[in-house]
């Protein structure tokens, strides 16, 4: 026969240079870090989400959430999020205090964007309030409604809502526990009271 191409002799490298070139609208990778295993995902436009299975139903409800909201064409792809894990690598290495990640924002509904923006707003080491954050996002006495829209952050510690704590500034509230969120605070130096179980 000829024409036809040798079979590759590592399947793994053709795999891996599938997933850099093949059309998908979500590139997905899972970043180990300290505080657990995550699976990140983006699109063209930026990083929009950033997920802990383990409290968010598994993998598997993580990507048919970014299949149902974003697109189904979905891939595991790790090289494209390679920025993404350098940047949350430095900052759990404490080299970085900030994200230069351009972000999608295509997970959030209005008001969650507003006070995404403003939580993104609060300073590496500094802590914020729920009402502080509301009235920052343009709505007062929104406390409440401001911590169910941090509540559904699908970008944790790149959006810091690990940084908005109680009236009290105890600990309150966390898509990956209370844990995490002390975990998180305690990398970035910040003081807070004790945890509000």
């Amino acid at each position: 026969m000829t024409g036809l191409t040798p079979p590759t002799a590592d399947p793994s490298a053709a795999l891996a240079r599938f997933a850099a070139t093949a059309p998908a609208d979500v590139a997905y990778a899972f970043v180990d870090s300290p505080v657990g295993r995550m699976l990140a995902a983006s699109t063209e436009r930026g990083l929009a989400c950033l997920a802990y299975p383990d409290v968010r139903g598994g993998d598997d409800e993580v990507l048919e959430r970014l299949a149902a909201q974003i697109s189904p064409r979905v891939l595991h792809a790790p090289a494209r999020l390679d920025g993404v894990r350098r940047e949350l690598d430095e900052y759990f290495g404490g080299t970085r205090r900030s994200f230069d990640l351009e972000l999608d924002f295509a997970l959030m509904r209005p008001f969650a964007r507003e006070i995404l923006a403003a939580t993104a707003r609060i300073p590496f080491g500094s802590t914020s309030t729920y009402g502080e954050v509301a009235a920052a996002a343009g709505s007062p006495g929104a406390a409440r409604a401001a911590g169910r829209a941090l509540g559904s952050n699908p970008i944790p510690i790149v959006v810091p809502c690990h940084r908005v704590l109680a009236r009290d500034g105890t600990l309150h509230g966390y898509t990956g526990g209370l844990d995490r969120k002390q975990l998180l605070l305690e990398i970035e130096g910040a003081v807070t009271q004790s945890m509000d179980g």
